[in-house]
């Protein structure tokens, strides 16, 4: 197959974060997606490259120092479950009698420091399906915007954070049925 185009947004879960990145199918379910998203998403990475030549311009070595993997996305079905996730000092109560959930955040003590599975998935019947994740948490904050004439949405620009032994921050994963086994 080759090259692809990749057409149109998708879907946004998240799960706490406990020593392993969970299964697709366990972490693809109605419960922790994120919320709908508006605006798509968009996976930055970074490198940091330190660069050691000498005067004349004769020799040099280039070694990566330092990277940052971040995913944006706008999320515009929420509510204060959602904002607790998004906010590492952030603590929700529901009163189940009066049907209300109260969200307090702030306080530099409350920080949890939990992190989370960010993963991303944009369906494609043609040409198969992407899942793009990683494990970090929400450091931008957020803004509430209520406007009356235009949905509120939480832009939220999760940081990764390597995951494993090998340190790991983007885990890229696509479907593509051109690929056959190896003849042995």
């Amino acid at each position: 197959m080759g090259e692809r185009i990749v057409l149109g947004s998708g879907k946004l879960y998240i799960d706490e974060f406990t020593e392993t990145i969970p299964e697709d199918t366990a972490i693809e379910t109605e419960e922790k997606l994120l919320g709908l998203i508006q605006g798509g998403a968009t996976l930055t990475y970074t490198p940091t490259f330190y660069e050691a030549k000498d005067d004349l311009g004769i020799v040099s070595k280039k070694l990566i120092t330092a990277e940052e993997a971040v995913l944006k996305s706008g999320i515009m079905t929420w509510n204060g479950n959602t904002l607790e996730k998004l906010c590492s000092t952030a603590r929700a109560t529901e009163e189940a009698q009066q049907k209300t959930r109260t969200v307090k955040i702030g306080g530099a003590g409350n920080y949890n420091g939990k992190k989370y599975v960010i993963h991303f998935v944009h369906e494609d019947k043609v040409d198969g399906d992407i899942r793009v994740t990683i494990v970090g948490s929400n450091e931008a904050g957020f803004e509430l915007a209520f406007a009356k004439d235009k949905e509120t949405v939480i832009n939220a620009e999760f940081k990764g954070q390597p995951h494993d032994d090998e340190g790991t921050l983007i885990i890229y994963k696509e479907k593509d049925n051109s690929i056959t086994a190896l003849e042995a």
